[in-house]
């Protein structure tokens, strides 16, 4: 299963380019998402992610969260990956998320390429407390590789599965657009969850057209009974 940011739009977590609101719209995504941004800037790229993460914090998991914490209990096996880096899948009870872009509140040592179990002090740049490098936001920023495990976690599981669920995500951003055809040729039924059709919805055995936070439940009820 693949998550997108439609999933979590309905919780009010606003999209990458969304959250250029406010104090941010003078900013290019490209600015502050970029390991030669914060090379540049990190102080100002640190402002934006905290102001990102205060934003997540007040929102909660919506139906559709929550009803892939259930679906997980009610089959054999669920392998969940999302593009969304914002915890809420782990906040609604999923368990062994695949985050394709990391997560918004961990911190990684820029110097070491690690996360790091340190606490932000909400000033000025955060330091590894091991090596004294500059800790930056665990996420994937424009110009970086997905991590590798999670790449073949994710890749391994869409070869070896029953049903593939596209949920939320426009199908456009590669490799993660590219766990549906690799399922696809492994002979999984694969469905298309989204309000719009997108550019791989002819290609997907069948599409259910409507937001996650309605099909969803509605899918999980079907097969709790």
């Amino acid at each position: 299963m693949l998550t997108g940011a439609g999933v979590s739009a309905e919780s009010g977590v606003p999209t990458f380019r969304e959250a250029q609101t406010g104090l941010w719209e003078q900013y290019d995504p490209m600015d502050l998402a970029t390991p030669e941004a914060f090379a540049r800037d990190p102080e100002l790229v640190w402002r934006w992610y905290r102001w990102r993460r205060d934003l997540v914090a007040g929102a909660e998991p919506n139906a559709g969260h929550r009803a892939l914490a259930e679906l997980q209990s009610l089959v054999p096996r669920l392998t969940l990956v999302t593009q969304n880096v914002d915890g809420m899948h782990q906040r609604a009870g999923s368990s062994d998320v695949i985050e394709f872009h990391g997560n918004l509140f961990s911190n990684r040592c820029s110097a070491e390429a690690r996360i790091v179990n340190a606490a932000d002090d909400d000033d000025g740049v955060p330091s590894c407390p091991d090596c004294g490098g500059y800790l930056r936001p665990g996420v994937v920023w424009f110009g970086e590789a997905i991590p590798e495990e999670a790449l073949h976690a994710s890749f391994a599981a869409a070869a070896d599965c029953d049903v593939f669920l596209s949920v939320g995500t426009s199908s456009l951003v590669y490799p993660a657009a590219g766990l549906a055809d690799v399922a696809r040729e492994a002979g999984a039924v694969t469905i298309e969850v989204n309000p719009s059709p997108t550019s791989q919805s002819e290609s997907y055995t069948a599409s259910l057209r409507g937001n996650s936070g309605m099909v969803l439940p509605q899918l999980v009820e079907s097969l709790a009974h």
